[in-house]
């Protein structure tokens, strides 16, 4: 038995305005996934680079492989009703350059992430379905027992 989950998010449609991807637990399928603009960066580009390229609250985070933190409370969502089930804690990436403050939470349409992911059903042009009930089950079946059975949680964006 592996001390890690690993999540991956497969970007396959970018589009001028968002990026749907694939979301895999564990290397299984979960659902979709949707992001900002992907504008090519990635991790080990120097920062400079990075600030250069960056449309503040458009673009996806840099390819790469970061650890998710689930011990953040979010003051913006912890009243939503997908948060405050769980205490308001929202899965936070570690580490991304030049980016702070990226979750996994759902939303329907890129404008309304600021570099974050989301997971669900990509049922309509350039936005998800059922994000809510993706976010809560991710949470409830594979992020929380994780997280409880003392795993690390990374996630690779490719």
């Amino acid at each position: 038995m592996s001390n890690t989950l690993e999540l991956t998010l497969e970007r396959r449609w970018p589009k001028a305005d968002y990026t749907v991807g694939v979301f895999y637990i564990d290397g299984k399928r979960f659902g979709e996934s949707l992001e900002d603009t992907d504008r090519g960066l990635t991790s080990d580009m120097p920062i400079n680079k990075i600030r250069r390229i960056k449309v503040f609250g458009k673009t996806a985070i840099p390819k790469g492989r970061y650890k998710v933190d689930m011990h953040t409370v979010s003051p913006k969502f912890k009243n939503r009703v997908w948060a405050k089930k769980y205490g308001g804690i929202v899965p936070r990436l570690i580490g991304v350059p030049c980016y702070s403050g990226v979750l996994l939470h759902p939303f329907n349409y890129a404008d309304q992430s600021e570099g974050c992911i989301a997971t669900g059903e990509n049922k309509v042009k350039g936005g998800l379905v059922k994000a809510a009930e993706y976010h809560m089950r991710l949470m409830e079946d594979y992020l929380i027992p994780a997280d409880l059975a003392g795993k690390e949680i990374w996630i690779t964006v490719k």
